[in-house]
């Protein structure tokens, strides 16, 4: 099986913590030379310095704000001048938890541009190299969401599944120049999204968060909550030569948990 990225660039978003870091970790070891997009550029200088390396292998990172994308597409830009990419990991932060019909229209309005809005940029940012050398790859992790909608996850339910038919759509325009598109779908991954989730079920429910864990945890049917390397392992894969055959699909990382096909 080959999963050698050696000579490969990959931009991955969010990689400062949680999912997109252990992305890049993962990449890197398979041979990739990353290209980190976070806001926080201290944490960005600290996330490099911890990235695997040999002498094939040239690390970057780009300070942007993806509540702000047309910043995010003049910093995207201007670095892809100089430096083309081949492997987009698109992955940001969940909208707040709360009921759909409790939203307001801004609610929608910011996670529709964080989410979608600013992967559309990016894509059409990098895809053009991509087409120029027949091989890409756009990995988008988004939630197991897009196969059922999550309690108290109303806005990130909608937003979540508009991107899982945004990706379905360019899988289909983009597989004649030898371009995949897919998503993974973390559930119950460790990372700081899902600790803030417990921490307010907690609260709400008058549990300790320790409580509300091992209720988690019983729903699970591999028996544990699952990490962010669990899920980095399908990006990398996805992202590997291995899946060249493999596009346009949706994959549940969730330890059996998503009741859906």
């Amino acid at each position: 099986m080959n999963l050698d990225l050696t000579g490969k660039r990959a931009l991955v978003c969010g990689s400062t913590q949680g999912i997109g870091k252990a992305s890049a970790m993962e990449l890197a070891l398979l041979g990739a030379s990353i290209t980190l997009v976070a806001r926080n550029e201290e944490k960005l200088k600290e996330v490099i310095a911890q990235l695997p390396a040999d002498d094939t292998e040239t690390h970057h990172y780009i300070v942007a704000d993806f509540t702000k994308p047309e910043e995010l597409k003049q910093a995207v830009s201007a670095y892809l001048e100089k430096q083309p990419i081949d492997i987009l990991i698109n992955n940001t932060g969940g909208p707040k938890a709360g009921p759909a019909i409790e939203a307001g229209v801004e609610e929608f309005e910011q996670a529709f541009s964080q989410h979608l809005l600013c992967n559309q940029i990016l894509a059409q940012l990098t895809i053009p190299f991509m087409k120029q050398t027949g091989w890409g790859r756009i990995i988008n992790v988004i939630s197991t969401s897009v196969k059922t909608p999550l309690k108290g996850l109303g806005v990130s339910n909608t937003i979540r599944g508009a991107v899982a038919s945004w990706a379905k759509t360019l899988s289909v325009e983009l597989g004649p120049f030898g371009i995949t598109v897919n998503n993974v779908l973390p559930s119950t991954s460790m990372t700081a999204r899902l600790e803030a989730i417990i921490n307010g079920r907690a609260e709400r429910e008058g549990k300790t968060p320790e409580e509300v864990q091992q209720e988690m945890i019983k729903e699970i049917p591999l028996g544990r909550i699952g990490t962010a390397e669990d899920v980095a392992a399908a990006v990398v894969f996805l992202a590997s030569p291995a899946a060249g055959y493999i596009s346009g699909v949706n994959i549940p990382v969730d330890g059996g948990k998503t009741p859906s096909l």
